[in-house]
């Protein structure tokens, strides 16, 4: 074995180390950028030389030590509070993904200090768009929980539009106005100490009192005198304008019900508004503005347990100009929702509307569901009953609200939700207290302007818009890879798929382990000082004493020629 041979095992110290300075140098570099990954270096023996046998050993020399691998260090960075709703941060081990405008390429990235630029692009600081899915907008109003159907996302769900792509929010910026398909109204109705609180009475017809008072020819319809109790709610039609719907109240008199509180109400609209057909002719005279009537039954404990809703036949036989406000022949049980509530038509627009019809036979049929295009509303009072479920028409059930009458068994001829009913967590009632309106809202809207973008921890881009509504815009996606160690750094905090480290699997946030976005947030550097200053003591520690091989070898080369002298 030659002495020099030594010289170059310290050589390869001396290599080894530096490259680990270059690595610890790196880390320490990175402290401060955004959702830097440190890198670990390991260190791995040269091939051993045969110098002979030992007994029944090999006996081997080491000839110096390689970089044997440097790897990745992808443990969870520490978040840091910001004020910018589009600063992101992953809690997991997912990855965002951005591509070039214009570009199939990917790239991968845990910095999630993202911005729209003037094109409404979601952009990185590299220029590179946030990927991401298009959600069907889910509108909600301040008053109104969101409602989401589709894939099932964590505990929520969205409706996604097609498959990843660019995060843009170009006609976004504007929030289209949205005709009201939900109405509810949640009240409070006094049944004045067990008393008679009947302010509209109809011998024949006692169930549908207020109906028969109404006069749409009147600029006062219904005189305060006629009802016990009416609430309004504003409404919006095809193009964001603005209506009022008042739904009157009046308690069925006790001499037709008995012991039970039985309550009869009318939704109706300003007669001057009233734009629907009915028989090929426009409404006129005093049926203008009357829209649903029906009743409302509450037991003992003052709870709702059922209820009635009457729409007229759209072919029903109905002359311009009449002032016949009610012909009950022509009113039937109406449509059930597929959420279990009652509908009724409004026509604010003159557009075609679509109501209960009656056949050649004269039998009742449901019309086609149109409240896409803004013509059924539903009416949530509380109460519901099966989705798109039919009505309980009981022993005696008539179908037409003329064969109701007034007499004894009259409540048994009342078709209802029956055994059907389910009463909501917020529901109508009928205590000894005063009238009230306790909740009400409604899912239309007009023309709004983008003000502001929140982020949930589903990845979810919610608009905020100046008429008050919410919007869900984007999903951000998440990716995740086989092995993220194998993933090629390319600078500007991103990385790339490689052979080693293939692209698994693209999910939403909060799904498969991927991990919760955090909006103002971002993911600091997991960058330990503590642990790189030990490790660079450690580093030149080992570069000198790799040093200290050489002279020394050089010192015993030397007394190897001082021999000849």
């Amino acid at each position: 074995m030659s002495l020099s041979a030594s010289m170059w095992t310290g050589v390869s110290g001396l290599l080894a180390h530096g490259e680990r300075m270059n690595v610890l140098g790196n880390n320490i570099a990175n402290t401060n950028t955004v959702g830097f990954k440190a890198s670990r270096m390991h260190f791995a023996d040269f091939i051993s030389q045969d110098v002979g046998t030992t007994g029944d050993y090999q006996a081997q020399v080491g000839r110096g030590v390689s970089v044997h691998a440097i790897y990745g260090d992808f443990s969870q960075g520490a978040f840091e509070t910001t004020n910018e709703a589009t600063d992101l941060a992953i809690g997991g081990k997912g990855f965002f993904g951005v591509s070039p405008k214009g570009s199939e390429d990917r790239y991968y990235t845990r910095a999630g200090n993202f911005r729209f630029d003037k094109d409404g692009y979601l952009i990185d600081p590299n220029g590179f768009v946030v990927q991401g899915w298009q959600l069907e907008s889910q509108p909600t109003t301040p008053a109104q929980e969101v409602t989401r159907s589709s894939d099932q996302i964590g505990l929520e769900q969205v409706n996604r539009i097609g498959s990843i792509g660019d995060i843009r929010i170009g006609a976004g910026g504007v929030a289209q106005p949205q005709h009201t398909n939900n109405i509810t109204m949640i009240t409070q109705l006094d049944k004045d100490n067990g008393g008679d609180n009947s302010q509209s009475v109809s011998d024949a017809n006692p169930f549908f009192a207020l109906a028969g008072a109404w006069d749409g020819t009147q600029d006062e319809p219904l005189s305060p005198q006629q009802y016990a109790y009416q609430s309004t709610l504003k409404v919006y039609d095809e193009g964001g304008t603005a209506h009022d719907i008042t739904i009157y109240y009046d308690q069925v008199s006790t001499s037709n019900v008995g012991d039970t509180n039985v309550w009869e109400y009318i939704v109706t609209m300003d007669p001057d508004e009233d734009k629907r057909f009915l028989g090929g002719n426009a409404v006129e005279g005093e049926a203008k503005g009357l829209l649903m009537m029906g009743t409302l039954t509450f037991n003992s404990a003052n709870q709702m347990t059922d209820m009635s809703a009457y729409t007229i036949v759209s072919n029903a036989d109905f002359s311009a100009g009449s002032n016949s406000t009610l012909d009950l022949n022509e009113w039937y049980p109406t449509q059930i929702s597929n959420n279990g509530y009652p509908i009724f038509s409004a026509n604010f627009t003159g557009l075609s509307n679509a109501s209960a019809v009656l056949d050649s036979s004269g039998d009742f049929i449901k019309p086609p569901m149109e409240n896409a295009q803004g013509k059924l509303i539903e009416l949530n009072l509380g109460l519901r009953t099966t989705p798109n479920g039919d009505w309980d028409y009981g022993s005696d059930g008539r179908t037409s609200a003329a064969g109701i009458g007034n007499t004894p068994d009259v409540l048994d001829r009342m078709p209802g939700f029956g055994t059907d009913a389910t009463r909501n967590a917020s529901a109508t009632t009928s205590y000894d207290a005063s009238s009230a309106t306790l909740f009400q809202s409604q899912d239309g809207y007009t023309f709004g302007f983008l003000q502001s973008i929140n982020v949930t921890q589903d990845g979810i881009l919610q608009g905020r818009y100046s008429n008050g509504v919410t919007l869900e815009l984007f999903q951000v996606a998440l990716f995740d890879f086989a092995s993220q160690v194998g993933m090629r750094r390319e600078g500007n905090n991103l990385f790339s798929e490689t052979r080693e480290s293939p692209l698994t699997s693209s999910q939403p946030p909060n799904t498969a382990g991927l991990g919760t976005i955090s909006s103002n947030s971002l993911e600091q550097s997991n960058v330990d000082l503590a642990r790189e200053f030990v490790d660079m003591i450690a580093t030149q520690r080992g570069f000198s004493a790799n040093g200290k091989v050489i002279t020394t070898t050089d010192q015993m080369l030397s007394e190897v020629i001082m021999l000849k002298r």
